[in-house]
């Protein structure tokens, strides 16, 4: 098959034939039809993700056709079209058995702790438990798009954010995490603050659901801003970028008793930044991370995507080709392209 294979961190991956994959006992192997760029996989590339063995494939955001199907798999079969996770639970550690799979002691993560889907095919093991069977009316493209950014964006903003409607939500970053959860906090019915450094990335945060933007340029005060704004501060606030600034002002525009989510990666040499610790304190705020979403959550996702109320596709950039994802994959670290691209072309 051809893939996506780099050899050393931060050096040019290239689009190679590599062997098939051959699923594992309790796994299968998925034909590709999709599979977007994230972030994370430019992290990975760059060499901040320590389950990371190379040579390596990356991707983890993907949808497609099951090809093969292992030993002792029972609820799927042949033909079938799916997505998964990108945290993919073992099902026996206490985590998984009490739900938690985003947190699994063993999780397997398709382009992190093996080869991903920049490729042809992938293997995917714990089928049972992780993958999710795509309705007919879901395009791959959107599917597989839902794979990280915004299954983890549903998760950081429904079940860790506990959103109300009529709360103000500050998004701190507009990528594909940041839309995301701008579009379901919008539809829950919340009012949204966006930020972020580029006004064409406000201007779709507000064609997605955002009330107010703010373009957090030199000189601007976004921890005020985003309090004028609304009257005192968001009740709910996001860092879907990962970053020590970020992260700062999304815990310092909180009101009291607010609740900050941290979203975006904070690896490298920032992933211990200093925190506003006495205010959380004295005005009780609350930290969560948020990694993930289970594959038992994603039917409440793709109801409210049956039902028209989220509209991903609106969500998806560049439609690539697998010969063109590498020189994509290097230009995320500046950010990337506008909305989630992904490879179809294969």
């Amino acid at each position: 098959m051809k893939a996506v294979i780099f050899e050393h961190f931060a050096e040019a991956p290239e689009v190679r034939v590599v062997p098939d994959p051959t699923p594992r006992a309790g796994g299968v192997v998925v034909k590709v039809e999709a599979t977007g760029l994230c972030r994370s996989d430019w992290h990975g590339w760059m060499g901040h993700d320590p389950d990371i063995v190379l040579p390596h494939v990356p991707g983890h955001e993907l949808a497609g056709t099951i090809a093969a199907v292992g030993p002792g798999v029972s609820r799927w079969k042949i033909g079938q079209r799916v997505t998964v996770p990108f945290v993919a639970g073992c099902g026996s550690c206490a985590e998984c058995q009490s739900g938690n799979q985003q947190v699994c002691e063993r999780q397997f993560q398709p382009g992190f702790t093996a080869w991903g889907s920049f490729a042809e095919y992938v293997g995917i093991d714990f089928a049972d438990n992780n993958l999710v069977g795509l309705p007919d009316e879901l395009d791959c493209a959107t599917a597989a798009s839902l794979g990280c950014r915004f299954a983890t964006s549903f998760r950081a903003v429904v079940d860790q954010g506990r959103v109300s409607g009529g709360e103000w939500v500050a998004v701190h970053g507009c990528g594909g995490v940041g839309l995301s959860a701008i579009m379901i906090a919008a539809a829950l019915g919340a009012r949204v603050v966006a930020v972020d450094v580029k006004p064409e990335a406000l201007a779709l945060a507000r064609a997605l659901g955002a009330a107010a933007a703010i373009e957090a340029q030199a000189g601007v005060d976004v921890v005020e801003a985003v309090r004028e704004i609304t009257g005192g501060g968001a009740h709910l606030s996001i860092d879907a970028l990962g970053h020590p600034t970020t992260a700062f002002n999304s815990i310092m525009n909180l009101r009291r008793r607010g609740r900050h989510i941290q979203v975006g990666l904070l690896l490298a040499e920032h992933a211990r930044p200093a925190l506003p610790m006495d205010r959380v304190i004295g005005w009780e705020l609350e930290i969560r991370g948020s990694h993930g979403m289970q594959a038992h959550r994603y039917p409440s996702m793709l109801e409210m995507i049956r039902a028209g109320r989220l509209q991903p596709q609106k969500l998806l950039g560049k439609h690539i080709a697998l010969a063109d994802a590498p020189a994509a994959l290097m230009r995320m670290g500046n950010a990337g392209d506008p909305g989630i691209s992904v490879i179809t072309t294969f």
